[in-house]
């Protein structure tokens, strides 16, 4: 099976590293094929795809863009194999990314209230950019302050749904996040099932929706799911008719569930997304 990490994050968005070192770590760990899916931005392609040209690494173009559904839920939707240069998609996620630091603000004043002081400056610190601030770097800023060890622990109990410092926020509909991929010729796929806070039957209600605007594929494997969840993903692919992804949600040394290419094969039986993309 081709080692191909199909969901990976670099300083461009929440990740530890630059798109170079991101490049050069997988090529290191011997990935085969590599996207780079920052979220909401694309700006690190460019970067990115030097790079592997140098290290030999194939490379395809990502982007991971925050969706809404419902009244108080996000999903995630990753683009692979676009044309970053399209029109519709930069305006597309310029117009996402324009919310982002109101989001913060607000997140920040709610921790605020619960003793967590100077959290939006410290968030900003770590993101450089006020429209790229998210939850990872203000979890990154509360481990700073030495209030819990590990930045996966900090949604657990302050960054998650219902948590005191999550706030809800609309992004982009899954109509539009799939138009903006499919007409820059990208291939659209459901980023980390397993994690979503949803009852399987509205996850169902998400596959139904995502198949019918025409998505192509869900991330059977996930850095951050368990066996069982693969293989209820695996039989949700086949069901479907799905292409299978295979992604580590990679941010960076020490933070991840997993390294860059190091999860395990996809189930047997199921067609990769990358026989659309290579």
């Amino acid at each position: 099976m081709l080692n191909a990490d199909l969901h990976t994050h670099s300083t461009v968005s929440d990740g530890l590293l630059s798109p170079t070192d991101l490049v050069r770590r997988a090529a290191l760990n011997g990935v085969q094929l590599l996207a780079l899916t920052d979220h909401d931005e694309i700006g690190g392609l460019e970067e990115a795809a030097d790079e592997a040209m140098v290290c030999g690494v194939p490379f395809i173009n990502g982007v991971e863009i925050s969706v809404s559904w419902g009244d108080d839920l996000t999903v995630h939707i990753v683009g692979l194999g676009f044309d970053r240069n399209n029109a519709a998609l930069n305006e597309g996620l310029a117009q996402v990314r324009g919310g982002r630091d109101g989001r913060a603000q607000r997140i920040g004043e709610e921790l605020a209230k619960v003793g967590i002081h100077g959290a939006y400056e410290g968030a900003l610190k770590y993101a450089g950019n006020p429209a790229l601030v998210s939850r990872s770097h203000f979890a990154r800023y509360i481990v700073e302050q030495g209030l819990v060890k590990e930045v996966k622990t900090v949604f657990d109990y302050w960054l998650a749904k219902g948590k005191p410092g999550y706030v809800a926020h609309p992004w982009a509909t899954m109509e539009q996040a799939l138009t903006w991929i499919h007409d820059a010729g990208g291939v659209a796929v459901v980023a980390h099932p397993g994690r979503y806070r949803a009852s399987r039957a509205e996850l169902r209600k998400i596959f139904d929706k995502f198949k019918e605007l025409g998505g192509e594929g869900i991330e059977v494997l996930s850095g951050s799911q368990s066996p069982a969840d693969t293989h209820e993903f695996a039989k949700v692919t086949r069901e479907y008719g799905f292409l299978a992804s295979r992604a580590s949600d990679f941010h960076g040394p020490g933070e991840s569930w997993v390294d860059l290419g190091k999860m395990p094969e996809l189930p047997e039986g199921l067609t990769p997304v990358w026989s659309r993309l290579i």
